[in-house]
């Protein structure tokens, strides 16, 4: 499951570029779900949005992977988005025993494997769900509470929602488990509890309506209502990643407790998370979260982190983009960066894969113009055709119909600065797109 939006860990996650494309070492959080996933089983499947696919085969490719992807029209939370996933399978397979993993967590253990074999055999017969064993009190985590046990995990007895700091140390003293969102389904018994408790979402999406859905958790819509579920405990090293204060917790330490990326000058500060792009100095400053990137710059205590939701929300009622994007915004073809913006103008660095193109555009409000950098360039304006090679450029009309592409084997980089009133990015008019956008 791989449709997530980037409220929890900006201003490093966005709408558009969610945590799971974070690279937290040589990887991101989704590459290492799916090197997890193979060793579960080779045939992988990918639940996404329309607007992350490019995002997902990309990071496939950098992987060498190949996997299905699943595309929803819109986000509905994980029971439409199970649902739909394992229906696929059931076309292509038939009758199948589903994992269904988030793809931005962290794991750490090798009982992640027995785990799942145990899982597969008590799947026959019900819902199986993973509970972590909690290592600390935790109010950012919903909880499970195991009764009877039975061949190598528990019934449910029920879930829980996240708890005040003083109701998960209880839980933890009754031997709750924090709820993982991973689960092993038979696809059949799946389908049953479908029928049973979600019928009305399951005619949604078998009736191309999807928009009509109210999100629904798979938690809410199916596990707590049904009395086939059974959890397995796992005793890993876990994280589902959806706090800074939980990123702060996987990192490593200097001798002054500070979890640092980047480059950091302290003086007397102790225990701080510091991400940033550019040189963080502290004084005096104790248990921050410190995340710089060039166009935000977030601070607080690092046991406030879990707010950071509601500075999205603030941002995406005042129509603020940089809720959407960082100042580097990825696309099919490629991606652009912007430089430098001001009243009447903006400069960016488009970046073009190799046979890649952009759409064949027009826009009303503002005219362009090119210059290579790096690789050579295929220009179409109105109805010329013509080559730019490193240092050469070009000027694009208001109004003029264009496209660039790149034709070679290296990426292509150009430097554009636009000139008009607006310079909005929904001043596109598209005639054509590879990449069937509108």
């Amino acid at each position: 499951m791989a449709g997530g939006i980037g409220e929890r860990l900006f201003p490093l996650s966005r709408m558009k570029y969610p945590k799971q494309f974070l690279k937290l070492n040589d990887r991101s959080l989704f590459q290492m779900t799916v090197e997890r996933a193979l060793k579960i089983s080779k045939d992988i499947y990918v639940v996404t949005n329309i607007e992350q696919k490019f995002l997902i085969e990309r990071e496939l490719e950098e992987i060498d992977v190949d996997a299905k992807i699943v595309t929803e029209p819109m986000p509905k939370n994980t029971l439409p988005a199970i649902y739909m996933g394992i229906k696929k399978i059931v076309d292509e397979f038939g009758r199948s025993k589903v994992a269904v993993l988030p793809s931005d967590h962290v794991i750490k253990n090798n009982d992640f494997l027995s785990a799942f074999e145990r899982a597969e055999f008590l799947s026959d017969r019900f819902l199986v769900t993973f509970g972590i064993k909690p290592t600390k009190p935790h109010t950012g985590y919903g909880y499970i509470k195991p009764s009877e046990p039975i061949d190598g995990g528990f019934i449910v007895e029920r879930f829980v929602e996240k708890p005040d700091y003083e109701t998960a140390k209880t839980y933890i003293e009754r031997g709750y488990l924090w709820n993982s969102g991973m689960f092993v389904f038979d696809s059949e018994i799946f389908f049953e509890e479908c029928e049973r408790y979600a019928r009305d979402v399951i005619e949604m999406v078998d009736g191309d309506r999807y928009q009509d859905i109210e999100p629904i958790s798979v938690d809410k819509g199916i596990l707590e209502k049904s009395d086939r579920v059974a959890v397995i405990p796992l005793e890993v090293s876990w994280s589902d990643v959806g706090s800074f204060d939980a990123l702060y917790e996987m990192f490593e330490k200097d001798v002054d407790g500070n979890a640092v990326r980047g480059e950091f000058l302290s003086l007397n500060s102790k225990n701080n998370l510091v991400i940033s792009e550019n040189l963080v100095a502290t004084i005096d400053v104790k248990d921050l979260a410190i995340v710089s990137t060039r166009d935000v710059t977030l601070v607080c205590p690092r046991a406030s982190s879990q707010k950071v939701r509601k500075i999205v929300r603030e941002l995406k009622r005042k129509r603020d983009e940089r809720v959407e994007h960082h100042l580097t915004v990825y696309r099919p073809w490629g991606s652009y960066t912007v430089l430098e913006e001001g009243l009447g103008y903006k400069v960016k660095r488009l970046t073009v894969l190799p046979g890649r193109r952009l759409s064949l555009q027009m826009h009303h409000h503002r005219s362009e113009f090119w210059v290579v950098v790096k690789g050579t360039a295929k220009v179409t304006v109105d109805d010329r055709e013509f080559m730019l090679r490193k240092g050469e450029s070009t000027f694009i009309p208001i109004g003029s119909r264009h496209r660039l592409e790149n034709p070679g084997k290296i990426t292509l980089e150009v430097i554009e600065v636009q000139i008009g009133d607006y310079l909005g990015e929904d001043d596109i008019v598209r005639f054509s797109d590879d990449f069937g956008r509108v």
